[in-house]
């Protein structure tokens, strides 16, 4: 009798280690499985970086926004469209609002019509940027945030639609420190270049705490929409404060875009802690890079540096390979994360949250 069981238990055992060796993606998969990134800026007529994501197995959602160096918000609509008229299965967009006519009593009203057009056009959503908090003010002079009453009619209609809204608010907690003492290199070189962006040069502007208190105040006001709060909602630099904000919000996601060097640090010190946060909070975080392209570019070189990012963050998630990256002084290991929840990071919290079924 134990001359049967035995073979049978030793096929089981096998049986189940092979099992759980198919619960990990190897870095060959890269190709096979379906993703997402959710956080792209496509101004060029160019379609180099759809085709960079066709060649990658990746679908692409493109978000308008109203930066001051970037095409106007008309213009970035058309380029969306084109680029959803090219590649109607391989690319989404968001629409955005402007604040420049804001003291028009009608505001609210015009720019509800205005992405009104844009949902009936196929937008599954707006975003916000930094401006609201660290750009525009009120007629009484104070900085306009994220909870402001005259942007409740906004929120309520996209609520009301069934659409989602991304949010870019605050900036890196490192906006609000010397440039030496920073954490991450691309915050470093950023806040260089853009001096009027880093609030430790600017101690008249809202603080750190009272830009991330405004978007909670603002999700306390809408606790049905669908809202997913772009670069780690701004709370990048602890996963275990970021873990407070999705307990409290559970109507809230965050995508990693530009940010996956702040986990890549802190997996340096404690990747156990980064990695338990990710499986914890697999439901609520998105895949995204910030990616862009813009005017006339080398198609070559946008699709070389699309693939290289993607690849890079590919390892990190799935392999416990140890890593080096420009964004992080020193190694790291990746965090080799269960095929469930990369899924979900990849693809599923994207059609969630977004509404989109690539």
């Amino acid at each position: 009798m134990i001359d049967l069981i035995f073979p049978l238990f030793v096929a089981t055992f096998a049986l189940f280690a092979q099992s759980g060796e198919e619960t990990y993606y190897g870095l060959d998969d890269f190709q096979k499985v379906k993703k997402v990134d959710t956080h792209t800026h496509h101004n060029s007529e160019s379609s180099a970086l759809t085709e960079a994501a066709k060649l990658s197995n990746f679908y692409l959602l493109t978000v308008s926004v109203d930066v001051p160096d970037y095409p106007s918000l008309e213009e970035q609509v058309r380029l969306a469209l084109l680029q959803k008229a090219r590649n109607p299965d391989n690319i989404a967009f968001l629409s955005t609002i402007s604040l420049e006519n804001w003291s028009d009593p009608d505001w609210a009203q015009k720019e509800i019509a205005r992405i009104r057009e844009t949902f009936d056009q196929g937008a599954l959503g707006i975003k916000i940027w930094k401006n609201i908090g660290m750009t525009y003010k009120d007629e009484n002079g104070a900085f306009i945030m994220a909870d402001h009453p005259r942007l409740e009619p906004i929120f309520q209609f996209v609520q009301d639609e069934g659409k989602t809204l991304m949010a870019h608010l605050g900036e890196p907690r490192n906006c609000w420190l010397p440039i030496e003492e920073m954490t991450v290199n691309s915050d470093r070189s950023y806040f260089s270049r853009h001096p009027e962006y880093h609030m430790y040069l600017h101690p008249e502007f809202p603080s750190y705490e009272q830009q991330v208190e405004a978007r909670d105040r603002l999700l306390k006001k809408f606790p049905d929409l669908r809202f997913v709060g772009a670069h780690l909602g701004s709370v990048e630099w602890n996963v275990d404060e970021l873990a407070k904000r999705l307990d409290s919000f559970p109507h809230m996601a965050v995508d990693m875009a530009a940010r996956i060097g702040h986990l890549q640090l802190q997996s340096q010190k404690d990747r156990d802690r980064v990695r338990d946060f990710m499986i914890k909070y697999q439901d609520q975080l998105i895949y995204g890079t910030d990616l862009e392209i813009s005017g006339d570019p080398d198609p070559e070189e946008v699709k070389s540096r699309a693939v290289a990012t993607w690849q890079r963050d590919w390892t990190y998630l799935v392999s416990d390979e140890w890593m080096e990256v420009g964004d992080v002084n020193g190694r790291f290991q990746g965090l080799k994360l269960h095929k469930e929840v990369v899924d979900k990071i990849y693809y599923h919290n994207a059609v969630k949250w977004f509404g989109v079924d690539f």
